[in-house]
């Protein structure tokens, strides 16, 4: 059995009066390495998010994915039921607030930046589903300087807790981002996609919108029926290519 090169461990970060679960992944190896959020599924910090958080800190980053439901539901971790999916988008949709989850996430940066073995500006943010959406949101912090949002839904018409789309926020984003989408999805359609791109061009925000067809809402996650493993591989390599040219 080939020894692990990461740490793994769970982790609580303070935010305010508010204790925050998060998923801590980083190189055993000594040396300064970059962060990384993830940010969630509705499903939350699951064994596919803690599987990407692990699999990028294999990379050579310190990685942290904390959990967006803390609010709502701690510890809330669950699979893909149509069950699940309702509750997890009750809880997405009907209970987030886009200023909290901005917040929260600030919190995990400012987390990893206490840690003497990561770099203290120039993050990085990948985040899939409702994760996705949030980092297009995420993409206007500061501190993100690359961003990759895989499927993320709403985008062009919503934001968490209600007001102005999040697509309204383009001009704001720091840094370079990158956009996942399946034409197969019957969430999110070419239309929106479309749009995203315009809004990004629109502001000359440094970006790549990445269509994939045939791919559907999902594609990514090998837990998942919708895995598709051509468009995920593909993405992957070009997340290690965003990650290690803006970081």
């Amino acid at each position: 059995m080939t020894e692990s090169v990461i740490d793994t461990s769970n982790i609580k970060i303070l935010q305010g009066d508010l204790k925050i679960s998060a998923y801590l992944a980083k190189p055993k190896a000594q040396g300064i390495y970059s962060g990384i959020v993830v940010l969630q599924e509705i499903f939350g910090v699951n064994a596919h998010i803690r599987e990407v958080t692990e699999r990028i800190a294999r990379e050579g980053y310190v990685v942290i994915a904390p959990a967006l439901f803390e609010r709502q539901a701690p510890g809330f971790e669950t699979g893909y039921t149509p069950e699940a999916v309702e509750i997890g988008r009750q809880y997405a949709w009907g209970q987030t607030q886009a200023s909290q989850l901005l917040s929260d996430i600030q919190a995990a940066i400012n987390h990893l930046k206490t840690l003497d073995n990561v770099k203290k500006d120039g993050f990085g943010c990948i985040g899939f589903c409702f994760g996705g959406h949030v980092a297009y949101l995420a993409a206007t912090l500061a501190d993100i300087k690359a961003t990759a949002s895989f499927y993320g839904a709403r985008i062009t018409d919503a934001t968490p807790g209600g007001g102005a789309a999040t697509l309204t926020r383009t001009s704001e984003i720091k840094g370079v981002i990158n956009t996942f989408f399946g034409m197969g999805d019957t969430s999110i359609s070419p239309e929106e996609v479309n749009k995203i791109a315009s809004e990004l061009e629109k502001y000359q925000i440094p970006h790549r919108v990445f269509r994939y067809d045939g791919s559907e809402h999902g594609f990514f996650c090998d837990h998942r029926g919708s895995y598709n493993p051509l468009a995920a591989n593909d993405a992957w390599e070009k997340v290690k290519q965003l990650f290690v040219e803006q970081l």
